[in-house]
Order: structure tokens, then sequence, then C-alpha cells
């Protein structure tokens, strides 16, 4: 078997009988005992994706066989599937099986896409870098000294090893684009409700979404164009159809785009190197005939903090129902019902989401409501409101993923500050609900990947996969 740049040049190969479902998870399955010491995966599916592949095989003979059939996925660790263990990455959900597909998996199975296994992450979605991972972190397969980011990393770590062809994780602050960025591979966060959050693990709903990570914009545009849309299940998906993305992305190709430069970005925060690269793509966008607007964005240092207040709070809120009484770890040594949460819940979390529960519960306590939560919305609405006049006059907002590349193992677990720092410029997309991208443009001077990221307004998904190609197509 060998390795597929993108599912396109796989199918066209499975279709003519060049290869078969069954051979590929064979190869998959291979190179996942072969990477163990990444610690990408959790569960691995062998047996299933066997069988599975075997019936698509068939599928495929007999002319029957869905738009994703054979395409090998990876569930990151908040995702629902049926019977099979779900825990976010921690110690509180030990034994819990999901009772439901999730959305998203759903329409995934229902176009024979083969489920190969669940995926290491930060406990609850909650961190940069997948250390805060009950079970141990995930390493960077380009350089197992370094983090693969979080909190999706297991997912990222995955694809870019080649561990299976698509990875489906969460992103809250940049949990798909970061990761994305630090192992060079792409990864997208659709406009919030585009995809329906039913059987993802909440952490701050109305931040959450659910992203892809493949190594090419054309499979992010099928997987998205299949698992979007609307849904009985949640309340808060849209309704708006889904665009054909993939029949329009070749419509688009030679459109000529107008991108907005934030001006006000903190350049001692960034990385020379992606300092370098920003601006070398953007001669090269000018070059082909893109033009470049140099624009203010004001409120920029209130993105961060609003944010984590505003996490943090719905983060508390949503880890409530973890108390060691329905489901999950229970403590053994208690007294009464008030030692048994307690107990429960210290032992079961782990540190950085203990942080985050009492963070999330300060500010919405009576006391100080008014002054950090209600403030934040406040901000919230503001930041939204003006990123979106951004667009008013261009197509995306360009900026780096991430302020820094793969950065060592360790290297910011004793400063959770430093560690949020890694966060600054991925949750800008999410207090404003808008879709982003994150893309490979380069190398810094120790090989690692550089991540550069677009931005559009809502529901433009189609136009910022056509423009995340052009941006990897530029010379």
């Amino acid at each position: 078997m060998k390795r597929y740049p993108d599912y396109h040049s796989f199918r066209k190969d499975l279709l003519s009988g060049k290869v078969s479902c069954l051979s590929q998870v064979e190869y998959h399955l291979e190179k996942i005992h072969l990477n163990e010491t990444l610690n990408a995966f959790l569960s691995v599916y062998e047996r299933e994706a066997l069988q599975q592949a075997r019936i698509v095989d068939e599928k495929i003979k007999h002319g029957t066989a869905g738009r994703l059939a054979g395409l090998v996925v990876g569930l990151k660790d908040v995702l629902s599937y049926e019977n099979h263990p779900l825990q976010a990455g921690s110690r509180i959900l030990n034994d819990f099986n999901a009772q439901f597909n999730a959305t998203a998996v759903q329409r995934l199975i229902d176009e024979d896409a083969i489920i190969i296994g669940r995926q290491n992450c930060d406990e609850f979605a909650m961190g940069s870098s997948n250390e805060n991972s009950a079970f141990g972190p995930v390493k960077n397969p380009l350089d197992h000294s370094r983090v693969p980011g979080g909190s999706s990393g297991g997912s990222a770590a995955a694809v870019a090893a080649d561990l299976c062809m698509v990875s489906i994780g969460s992103d809250t602050g940049g949990s798909v684009r970061q990761p994305a960025a630090f192992c060079g591979i792409v990864g997208i966060k659709p406009t919030y409700s585009r995809i329906s959050r039913y059987g993802l693990v909440a952490y701050g709903s109305s931040f959450d979404c659910i992203g892809i990570f493949s190594h090419s914009i054309e499979d992010s545009a099928l997987v998205l164009e299949i698992i979007s849309g609307t849904d009985e299940y949640d309340s808060t998906v849209s309704s708006l159809p889904v665009p054909k993305y993939t029949s329009f992305l070749p419509q688009l190709s030679e459109k000529k785009f107008s991108i907005a430069v934030l001006n006000d970005i903190d350049q001692t925060a960034l990385q020379p190197e992606i300092n370098d690269c920003l601006n070398q793509k953007i001669r090269e966008l000018e070059a082909n005939g893109h033009t470049i607007n140099q624009v203010s964005f004001s409120l920029n240092e209130y993105v961060l903090p609003t944010y984590y207040i505003l996490t943090t709070a719905e983060a508390s809120s949503n880890l409530s129902r973890y108390d060691g009484v329905r489901y999950g770890h229970r403590s053994t040594s208690v007294t009464n019902l008030e030692s048994l949460y307690k107990k429960s819940r210290t032992e079961g979390f782990g540190a950085e989401v203990q942080r985050r529960i009492l963070l999330g519960n300060f500010v919405l306590t009576s006391d100080y409501y008014d002054a950090y939560y209600a403030k934040a919305q406040k901000v919230r609405s503001m930041i939204r409101k003006k990123i979106r006049e951004i667009f008013q006059e261009n197509d995306f907002i360009l900026m780096p993923t991430a302020p820094t590349t793969a950065f060592k193992l360790g290297q910011h677990t004793t400063n959770p500050v430093e560690m949020y720092l890694a966060d600054l410029f991925s949750v800008q997309a999410n207090v404003a609900g808008i879709p982003a991208i994150s893309v490979p443009c380069g190398k810094d001077k120790q090989g690692l990947p550089i991540g550069l990221q677009l931005m559009a307004d809502d529901f433009q998904e189609t136009e910022l996969l056509a423009g995340a190609q052009m941006l990897m197509n530029l010379a």
C-alpha cells in the first residue's frame, strides 16, 4: 500500500479495483501499531474497521457505496459513537460507553466512511498542547519532543502521521486550527451552527464547533458538505441550505480576493519566522492580483480575556452534570452525598479542568456577575460586530494561526497564562462565531510547520475553502 495525498486519489484507485477498502484499513492499522508511542489513539477498533471495510468493498462491487466509501476516519474523544468508549480525555468518565451516535458521526457512517478509533485529547477539550489528557500527552509526529497542539492533538497527529485519512475534532478556541498548524495539515472550523453539536461533549456551548482535519482542501470540503446541515436533535443548528462545496471550488479557482490584514497584531508575541512567512504570503498574494488591505481592529486586546471569561463560565455549568451519581467515576471513600460530589469530582477531574470550573464559578457569582460575565457578553457582541464590519469590504482576514510553531513538551505546563497565550490568534473566530481555516504555509528554521489562517463572514465556507486552496497553491 502507498500513502495517498488525498481521498480523491484513493477513491479513483478504489473504484478502478487497484486497491480495496480492506487493504487500506490494514495499511492504517499497521501504521497505528508502528506509531503507538505518539499516544494519538485511546482505542483502536481493529476488528470492526476490518469488518466494515469488507462490507464497503461489497457495496462497491454492486455500485451502492456511499460518497465516503473507504474513507478511514478517526474521532476525537469528545464525539459520541454508539456502544464505544467516550471519556473526553478524563477519568471522570471511566468505563462510560456512548449510547448513541453524534449526528456528524452518523452522517459519516451513512456514506460508508470507516471509523478506525478514538483519539486522545486535552481533558474536556481544555488545553492548547494535549498535555492535559488523563491518558498522557500526545507527541508531535514531526518531532516527538514537541506538542502536537491542543485540544485535538491526537486527531491532528493521527492525520499528519497517516494513521487515518481524516479526523473529526472540535474547536472551541482554536482546537482544530492550532494543532493543524503545529502538525502541518489542514484544519477547518466552520461557522457556529453549521454542523450539529448533537453528540458532542460540551465545553463552551456557545463556542463549540465540530471541525475537520485533512491533508487537502478537497477532502475538507467533501466531509464538511456531508456532515453539515439541519438536525432535529439540535435546536441551535442552522437551517440554511448546505452548498455543494466540492462543486463550487473549481469555479472559484481564478477569483481575485480582497484580504484584510490586521495592522495592530502584537509583533512581540509572534515568532519571527511566522511574521516573515506572513509578510511573504502577503507579497505573493499581491503579485497574484489579490487585494491586501491593512485594517485596524481596536478590540484585539479584549478578545482573549473575553473568551476565557465566557468559556470558563459555560464550562462550570456544563461540567456540573459529572457528579459521580449517574455515570462515570465515583469515589469509594465517601460518607454522605456532599462528600460523594466533592471527592468524585476532585478525583475525576484534572488540574486544568478544576481551574476552569473554579474560574467559571467565580465569574458567575452574584458579586462578580456584572463585573465579568455580563460585561464579557457585551464585549463579545462588540467584537463580532467589529469583525463583521471588516467583511463588508473584504472577503477574508489573514493572520497567523498561532504565535509560535510547536513548542516543547512541558515548556508551558507550569504557567497557565503562557499556555493560554497559545490561543492568542485562534480564539477570535470562536468569539465572533465565524468560519476559519488553517493551512500549512512554510517552515521555521528548525523545519517545523507554520500555519496561516483565513477567516470569513458567516456561512462563507465556499469562498473560505477556495481562498485556502489559493493560499496553499501560491508559489
